[in-house]
C-alpha cells in the first residue's frame, strides 16, 4: 500500500486514521475511504464531518450539506463513499467524477480505485 502514498504526510495520516478506527488491514473498503480523506488537506481537516470514528460509520455530509466542500472535494467524497459502500447519486459516472478533479486529486482517485480493485496483468 505504501507505493500509493502521495507523500510521507499522506501515509502518516492514513495510518493514523486506520489506527484511530481500529480498521483491519484487509478492510479495503474502509481503507480506501481513509486513503482519499488522508490525501487531501481539506478532507483530512474535515474528517469528523465525513466519518464517525466512534460508531465506525460514514456521515451523510453530502445530503445534509453539513460542511462546505468545493465541487472537486465533493467528487472525492462521492468516490470515497462509493468505494466504501456502493453509494451512488446522479453525479457518479466516471466522466462526472473525474471532470472536477485536478491532477493530484485524479491521482488520489485512481490510486484509491486500484487499492479497492487490484489488477494484475497476465500474459496471454
Amino acid at each position: 500500500m505504501e507505493q500509493y502514498y502521495i507523500n510521507k504526510k499522506h501515509g502518516e495520516r492514513l495510518n493514523k486514521m486506520i489506527s484511530a478506527d481500529g480498521t483491519r488491514r484487509n478492510d479495503m473498503e474502509r481503507i480506501c475511504l481513509f486513503y482519499i480523506i488522508a490525501g487531501v488537506d481539506d478532507l483530512y481537516f474535515k474528517r469528523s464531518y465525513i466519518y464517525d470514528f466512534k460508531k465506525h460509520i460514514i456521515k451523510s455530509c453530502l445530503e445534509e450539506k453539513t460542511v462546505d466542500f468545493s465541487s472537486g472535494i465533493q467528487t472525492l467524497v462521492r468516490l470515497a463513499f462509493n468505494l466504501y459502500n456502493g453509494y451512488r447519486d446522479h453525479n457518479m459516472t466516471p466522466l462526472e467524477l473525474f471532470w472536477h478533479l485536478d491532477g493530484k486529486n485524479r491521482l488520489i482517485a485512481q490510486n484509491a480505485i486500484r487499492l479497492r480493485f487490484p489488477c494484475e496483468a497476465t500474459e496471454a
